[in-house]
């Protein structure tokens, strides 16, 4: 086993491959097989979820897996620069110079993968769909700065927004603005169940068990025309209940490729050439991990609350302890490789301190120990979770200031409940729907926020989102980005814990494993494809 380090140069989301994996023994399919890709991503409906494939509900990183493969967009995140470029569309720019009016051509003879054509009033359909519902997962916040959508013909759409917003082509990227055929999906309605239709580089077919999708079997789509090439007839995505299966699979010659979530002591088994079957690629990441608020919550109403916690987790410590290597103290909702990033919570917290966080607590007149639950997925963010909130929960109970329990929760009970305001205190994590600092910040704290959070600064959401959007060089948008995490730091309705990388292990003859993931932690399984052994 050899590893593999991929390096992310300074500019966030320039990805540049240096390695494909190589070395091992074994494969784990015969040619001409399916490659199979093993995830711990879990995909279920319930009452409060029915349809988590609908590009206008789904928003988590393993359903937008899916849908990536599928329903294609205007614009597409490329696997080695850092600015979208055209998929569906052939052309896209703005034509105005408050970045107000964007115009995209559509290419000539898309086709949906049934073979209907693909037209400018799809486009509209579905993105002026997924506004209409605007569903309770949040995506279509991503569209909020949309005014109207007008079409030329069959093949020119052109967006007026109601501000200026140099990301939205980086918006035009994500699933909520996949295109899908009005036939397959109801105007005013989310589609229920695991079934996907789009114009995108694969059909996908879905094995299901009671409520849950066990695989989805991509198919290479013959209709397809965009800027992906694909390098392999099929793929099939294997659920897995947790690592350690996972793991045996891949050892077994079951899957091929084993992505997010390895465990740490999987990661460090492969760093350390302990199995000689597979070899790790580890990249640079962007996913981070936070504690959010209820800032409606008695318990954790005061701002003093929220800042005495600031003031007491040891992020290093904990990274220390349940991560090692793999990940990173963060200090900031933005992650320290992404232009903009201020390390705004260590400006204003500094080191740990019991001795100033008790002066926080005596000075808002609060009683310590302060009685709080905090909330975890046990499921969704990989099996090391639970050592990280216990490791939480002993720094804060041993201040003697905090008097801390937890809880853990599968993901199709945490996700639901967290919207619902049921949690005050809860771990979550985020994988940026793409690599600018403004996806960090306006997911949580614009109008509409992803967690439905009832936290809400006007100088955030009239003023400094607003500016920062006007910046076509990102570098510009930094003063007014730094100022959106320095009163995140000061009023802590979130509180950012780490960054960590992203690693892929695969058998020997597996190519393309470089340019499995983006940096967004977007799967690419057009890349792979099978190689020679050895």
């Amino acid at each position: 086993m050899n590893r593999k380090t991929l390096v992310l140069p300074a500019v966030a989301g320039l990805l540049t491959p240096v390695l494909a994996a190589c070395g091992g023994s074994g494969s784990g399919s015969k040619s001409g097989d399916a490659i199979v890709v093993g995830t711990t991503d879990r995909f279920t409906t319930t009452s409060d979820a029915p349809a988590p494939l609908d590009p206008a509900y789904a928003y988590d990183v393993g359903t937008w897996n899916i849908l990536r493969q599928t329903v294609q967009t205007l614009m597409a995140q490329p696997k080695g620069e850092g600015n979208p470029v055209p998929d569906a569309a052939e052309s896209c720019s703005f034509t105005d110079s408050g970045s107000e009016r964007y115009a995209c051509k559509l290419r000539d003879g898309l086709k949906f993968a049934s073979g209907d054509k693909v037209t400018a009033q799809d486009v509209k359909y579905s993105i002026e769909r997924a506004l209409r519902i605007k569903s309770s997962s949040g995506v279509a916040s991503l569209l909020n700065t949309i005014d109207t959508i007008e079409t030329q013909g069959d093949h020119e759409v052109i967006f007026h927004l109601k501000t200026a917003d140099a990301t939205f082509p980086f918006k035009l990227s994500t699933p909520v603005a996949g295109i899908i055929n009005p036939k397959d999906y109801q105007k005013d309605k989310l589609r229920d169940g695991f079934e996907v239709d789009g114009s995108g580089p694969y059909t996908v077919q879905a094995d299901v068990s009671g409520n849950a999708m066990t695989s989805a079997t991509f198919t290479k789509n013959p209709n397809y025309k965009g800027s992906v090439k694909v390098n392999n007839d099929k793929v099939e995505l294997r659920s897995f209940s947790d690592a350690a299966a996972m793991g045996a699979a891949i050892d077994k010659g079951d899957i091929d490729v084993m992505t997010r979530t390895m465990s740490p002591e999987q990661i460090q088994k492969l760093d350390a050439g302990g199995d000689a079957k597979a070899d790790l690629v580890d990249m640079p990441g962007l996913e981070i991990r936070y504690l959010a608020f209820d800032t409606n919550a008695p318990s954790v109403k005061s701002k003093a609350v929220r800042q005495a916690m600031a003031q007491l987790i040891d992020r290093a410590e904990l990274v220390s302890k349940v991560y090692g290597t793999q990940a990173e103290p963060l200090y900031s909702l933005v992650p320290a490789t992404v232009t903009g990033h201020s390390n705004s919570f260590f400006n204003k917290y500094g080191n740990p301190s019991v001795a100033k966080a008790k002066d926080l607590l005596t000075k808002a007149g609060i009683t310590a120990p302060v009685k709080l639950t905090l909330h975890y997925t046990t499921d969704h963010y990989g099996s090391a979770t639970k050592k990280e909130f216990q490791v939480l929960q002993k720094q804060l109970n041993d201040s003697g200031l905090f008097d801390v329990s937890i809880q853990g929760h599968s993901w199709d009970v945490f996700r639901p409940a967290e919207q619902k305001g049921q949690y005050d205190v809860y771990g979550m994590g985020w994988f940026p729907d793409f690599p600018d600092a403004d996806n960090f910040l306006a997911p949580f704290l614009d109008k509409d926020n992803f967690l439905g959070s009832p936290y809400s600064n006007s100088t955030i959401q009239r003023t400094l989102i607003p500016e920062s959007r006007r910046e076509a060089d990102r570098l510009n948008a930094a003063k007014s980005l730094t100022a959106i995490q320095d009163i995140v730091a000061e009023d802590v309705p979130v509180l950012p814990l780490w960054q960590g990388k992203q690693y892929v292990s695969a058998r020997d003859d597996i190519t393309g494993v470089a340019y499995a993931l983006n940096s967004s932690s977007t799967l690419q399984l057009w890349e792979l494809g099978r190689g020679v052994s050895g």
